[in-house]
């Protein structure tokens, strides 16, 4: 069973003040060797911790930010070989440059990791690739403890939720290669004709290919979006 992963860290940081947050150090913590570890280098050794992940790739900035470079320097000198690809200007589109790449060796399965979620555990990893296995398309999920209420146009509340069929997703959110590529070509075509932007991966598969399975996500398992997230 071949299974790679993708950490995507090409984004520009915006709500960091513009300063680059997967490379910032963690913590104070440090590698084996003794270098500071970085929020990339973190969820790197999460996947890297899990021998069922054959390959990883990692969404970089261009070079003109940095890109390759910039990333390597930002890793644990102990990191096992990695493959980088120079992301898009979204999200969705830094995924897609990273499967086109992957496509050359034919992954049977597939985990999108945010690069900002250092704090992702390797058993995570594992629940998610089982369950993966069984059906094909799968992320994990956190419950709400706030009642969500849904907005109109006009910002005033036009549904009540239900927390218990409402939830946030995390990562990594993991799924069959060949149809989640073919959904991202597909994705990137509407993209074009209509303008519109996909937030996650399971959004895209959920379009144009079919269900996509839950399992019970980790408290620890944050994203780091502002400086007083680290």
């Amino acid at each position: 069973m071949n299974i790679a992963a993708v950490i995507c860290a090409a984004g520009s940081s915006t709500r960091m003040g513009g300063i680059k947050k997967e490379y910032r150090p963690l913590d104070g913590r440090v590698d084996a060797a003794g270098k500071p570890l970085t929020v990339l280098g973190a969820a790197l050794m999460a996947f890297i911790a899990v021998p069922r992940v054959n390959l990883i790739v990692i969404a970089v900035p261009s070079c003109a930010e940095g890109g390759e470079f910039a990333a390597r320097r930002s890793l644990p000198s102990t990191a096992a070989s990695v493959l980088f690809v120079p992301g898009g200007s979204t999200r969705r589109m830094s995924t897609h440059h990273a499967l086109a790449l992957l496509a050359a060796y034919s992954p049977d399965y597939v985990l999108i990791h945010d690069g900002a979620r250092p704090w992702v555990d390797p058993e995570l990893i594992e629940r998610v690739i089982d369950a993966l296995i069984e059906h094909k398309a799968v992320i994990p999920l956190m419950p709400l403890i706030e009642t969500p209420k849904e907005l109109d146009e006009r910002g005033f509340v036009c549904r009540h939720l239900k927390r218990t069929r409402v939830g946030t997703a995390q990562t990594p959110q993991a799924f069959a290669f060949m149809p989640l590529l073919h959904a991202h070509e597909l994705a990137a075509e509407r993209e074009c004709r209509e303008g519109i932007e996909y937030t996650d991966d399971a959004e895209v598969w959920g379009e144009f290919v079919g269900p996509v399975a839950v399992i019970n996500g980790s408290p620890q398992n944050r994203k780091i979006t502002f400086p007083e997230d680290l």
